[in-house]
């Protein structure tokens, strides 16, 4: 057991945000030093070298988000190193997430992180400390789906609505990992930008007949599992596209209701997941993350590329914000320590 660390306070660099701004244009975060405490024995404090930007973070600053308190600092991901906390876990590089961070309490869009100890997850040694941080909320949502759903199996079929989006990406990373067979829907003429262990079928949806092509595709049998990542506008052809006993996994949605044929759902015996990633605590969200680390470990699974131009100090967090919510498709972080 280790033995217990004087808890001492490290004076943290962070983002602030006062109060909900009325567009992301108009985020304004303030640049605040004060110390952070480790709240007790069961918590750490991380240096934070590496902090991802999600779509949540930013909508989070504009009301979108209603367990979002103010004021408070931003971020859901984080990458660093542990600095205070139990002797044993001093010096390890750690990466984690959490549905509460950044959120309902402060997270890592600063200098330094308290968070739990079991909310830590070993950073895999081939992976760099931005890499890690880039993990986070994609690959927790695609994952807690397949894990509410059932796992992907070998000779199953994956069918991924907004296949190019991150979590998109992800879904596709990890049925390939399990061995399903991957199709993925875009909405114009493009490839599939992500990595994946096997060919990804990619139909593009302004010029066939989704669920038609998935029949032809199948054999006419369907999706074992349809990962709907985009909602209303992909429902009626994810719920056509299943297969007799298909699963269809929800995590966004653009219109809250929408026409529910109760007669396809109950004949074809179907199975309806929704994941929403910001219920899970930091040590829930861990318990994902570690599923995940063999597979990134052995390079099944591959981290987000993060690019140079999407490397933000967090003086200029306004147009990192912003640019999570526009047309970008890098992995925007933050590197807070240089």
């Amino acid at each position: 057991m280790n033995a217990p660390a004087k808890i001492t306070s490290i004076m943290a660099t962070m983002l602030r945000l006062s109060a909900k701004a009325e567009t992301i244009e108009a985020v304004s975060p303030a640049i605040a030093r004060h110390p952070l405490t480790r709240g007790g024995e069961g918590d750490v404090i991380v240096e934070v070298r590496a902090a991802a930007v999600n779509p949540s973070d930013a909508k989070a600053a504009i009301g979108m988000m209603p367990y979002a308190i103010f004021p408070r600092t931003p971020g859901r991901d984080f990458a660093g190193v542990v600095v205070e906390g139990p002797a044993g876990l001093v010096g390890r590089e750690v990466f984690g997430s959490s549905g509460d961070l950044g959120i309902r309490r402060d997270g890592s869009h600063g200098t330094h992180l308290v968070v739990e100890a079991d909310a830590l997850v070993d950073k895999p040694a081939n992976l760099t400390l931005a890499e890690a941080a880039g993990i986070g909320v994609p690959f927790v949502t695609a994952q807690e789906g397949f894990r509410r759903s059932g796992m992907p199996k070998a000779g199953e079929t994956v069918l991924i609505l907004g296949l190019n989006g991150k979590v998109g990406q992800a879904a596709a990373q990890i049925a390939a990992w399990q061995g399903a067979r991957v199709i993925g829907v875009v909405r114009k003429d493009e490839h599939y930008v992500g990595h994946a262990q096997s060919e990804v079928t990619v139909i593009d949806s302004s010029r066939e007949d989704v669920a038609a092509r998935v029949r032809d595709l199948t054999g006419g049998k369907g999706a074992d599992i349809v990962y709907n990542t985009v909602g209303e506008p992909y429902y009626e052809a994810g719920t056509r596209s299943l297969a007799i006993l298909g699963r269809q996994i929800f995590i966004a949605a653009l219109k809250q209701t929408i026409p529910f044929d109760i007669f396809v759902f109950y004949r074809g015996r179907h199975t309806y997941v929704g994941i929403d990633t910001l219920s899970l605590s930091s040590v829930a969200t861990a318990d994902v993350l570690r599923d995940l680390v063999p597979g990134f470990a052995s390079g099944a699974l591959k981290p987000f590329p993060i690019n140079p131009g999407a490397i933000y100090p967090l003086e200029r967090a306004r147009e990192a914000y912003v640019a999570v919510l526009g047309s970008s498709r890098d992995r925007v972080v933050f590197l807070p320590n240089g």
